[in-house]
């Protein structure tokens, strides 16, 4: 018999008995092991390397650090069977809990495109890969909740639809403190999926603010319309205006360079700008943020697409399918939340 463990393989003669015409291993059977199995501190090994580094690389980081040799097969396989064991843990928060919970939150929710292939054909089963394949882009959208004065955020994540992605910023606000008594500073872009679902799960509780950098874009590009001989300065003036709350000053210095509506909207960045804040009613409250010290950009989840999600699930020439995808995401936001010690805990427990 031979297993594999974080000493090295190990090889031992083991006794084997027919009973009712099955193989028995009582020695298997006591020590809770199986014939060229990986212990759980070598799964726990693989697991944490394949995290972070491509399937290819974990069997010389494992070679490196331990002089273990572990193929690339098997490493991607123990990976994926605990990046599937995370998935299935999750049980998502949907109910508010009844406590007042903490002030403030701050969070933000945002997405980004994965590469995802697909080798199944029509019927769903597998043949020729060559001839089945095909590739696409599915957005995984990631969300982050914190307490006002605190650094480390609770990070949610999925693949799925937009009210998925609203289960999962419920569920990271309820585990950052989330109450009955909670305001929730959320910051983001201008995409609809976001605002509809910060009012769908906090309702009046949650204040949707618009990233001031992203409505920065569109006023620079009117700015060069509306003042062509000092675009700079006119964008200042605008920029103060919309952080002291004159956005309705902001609204009329735009009227006066609308283009007319013969010009195509590519051509037509006053009138973009003019519509950008115009459709979003009380989403460009700077001031009262400015004045509670909140947050005004969103670069945090930005900052956060990169680290959680790009830097294991957008390698080079990397392409999921989009099951493993979503479990690897998972896998990754276990351990940003620090979760990581809890879970080989229930597993050596299991």
């Amino acid at each position: 018999m031979t297993w594999h463990t974080s000493y090295g393989e190990i090889s031992i003669l083991e006794r084997t008995f027919l009973n009712k015409g099955k193989l028995y291993r009582p020695f298997s059977y006591t020590a809770e092991v199986t014939c060229r199995c990986y212990s759980l501190v070598l799964q726990r090994i693989i697991a944490d390397f394949g995290a972070d580094v491509s399937f290819q690389k974990i069997s010389k980081k494992i070679m490196e650090h331990y002089g273990i040799n572990v193929s690339v097969s098997s490493a991607q396989k123990v990976t994926e069977k605990h990046a599937e064991s995370v998935k299935g843990m999750e049980c998502l928060q949907r109910d508010i809990p009844d406590e007042a919970g903490v002030k403030y939150l701050i969070c933000e929710t945002d997405g980004t495109m994965i590469p995802i292939v697909n080798t199944d054909n029509k019927n769903g089963k597998s043949s020729d890969k060559r001839k089945t394949r095909s590739v696409r882009w599915k957005e995984a959208r990631l969300a982050l909740a914190r307490e006002k004065d605190k650094v480390d955020p609770v990070f949610g994540g999925t693949l799925g639809s937009a009210d998925t992605a609203g289960d999962h910023l419920f569920d990271c606000a309820v585990k950052a403190g989330f109450g009955k008594r909670t305001k929730v500073h959320f910051v983001g872009d201008g995409a609809s999926w976001i605002a509809e679902q910060v009012e769908r799960v906090f309702s009046n509780q949650g204040n949707f603010l618009i990233d001031f950098f992203h409505l920065c874009d569109y006023l620079a590009a009117a700015s060069k319309k509306c003042f062509p001989e000092n675009p700079g300065s006119w964008l200042d003036q605008q920029k103060k205006r919309m952080k002291e709350g004159d956005v309705n000053e902001v609204l009329k210095s735009l009227l006066l360079h609308e283009e007319p509506e013969s010009v195509q909207d590519k051509d037509a960045p006053v009138r973009c700008c003019l519509c950008y804040i115009s459709n979003r009613p009380g989403q460009f409250k700077y001031k009262e943020a400015l004045a509670d010290n909140l947050p005004i950009g969103s670069g945090e989840i930005e900052s956060a697409h990169r680290y959680v999600i790009q830097n294991r699930l957008k390698l080079p020439g990397a392409w999921w399918k989009e099951n493993n995808a979503e479990n690897m995401l998972a896998l990754r936001i276990l351990r940003e939340n620090n979760e990581w010690d809890k879970y080989w805990e229930s597993s050596k427990a299991a």
